[in-house]
């Protein structure tokens, strides 16, 4: 009696597991929404960056910090994801504003013109593989008021976002005119290349 030809997908290596390293909402809906399963670790990194370093350095840099933090503790058959989104004007960072008044500052500075968005991406696997990249959108934002810009900083406390905007809330909705790139780039995660590099190291597979 000949024998069965063996099941192609038990032959697969069991995909890793994914472990989010980020604290932020915005991350975690992108991954959810992309259906897939993840563990999220938190710990404190620091975000200092080299001063020769400019816009997708820094944020490709940040993230790669970030994940030789989390580094000794991944089992090998985890893949951690970290990443790090930055504002630059010209060649200003705009990270996250120390208070109030800076947050205020900051939007002053963006109002009436475009400026670029990064956001840095390290896949680390537990084998030691890793991948680096960053995806870069240019945001238009239309003049504002003080007072629009007081009364956002006031009522939706945009400290815990590079430039002291989230293109997903209020000042998204009223400031910004043109997107060239990814929306959920700004949102803080290009997933559209995030998912292209998880498919590639063997992470998710589609009709298997």
């Amino acid at each position: 009696m000949p024998l069965s030809a063996p099941d192609s997908a038990a032959l697969l290596p069991a995909a890793p597991r994914l472990v989010l390293a980020s604290n932020s909402p915005r991350r975690h809906q992108l991954l959810r929404e992309l259906g897939l399963a993840y563990e999220v670790r938190l710990r404190e990194v620091d975000e200092s960056f080299p001063a020769h370093l400019v816009r997708a350095e820094v944020a490709e840099y940040l993230a790669a910090r970030k994940a030789a933090a989390y580094a000794p503790d991944l089992a090998a058959d985890e893949l951690l994801i970290t990443a790090d989104t930055i504002v630059c004007l010209d060649q200003d960072v705009l990270n996250k504003p120390a208070n109030a008044a800076e947050a205020v500052q900051m939007l002053l500075r963006l109002q009436g013109r475009a400026h670029d968005v990064y956001t840095g991406v390290c896949l680390l696997c537990g084998d030691g593989r890793q991948v680096v990249f960053s995806d870069q959108t240019r945001v238009h934002f239309r003049p504002l008021t003080l007072a629009e810009i007081e009364h956002y900083v006031a009522q939706y406390r945009p400290l815990d976002k590079a430039g002291a905007y989230g293109a997903q809330d209020w000042l998204g909705m009223v400031a910004v005119t043109r997107l060239e790139g990814s929306y959920f780039n700004v949102m803080g995660l290009p997933v559209h290349r995030v998912w292209e590099e998880l498919v590639r190291l063997g992470a998710v597979r589609v009709g298997v």
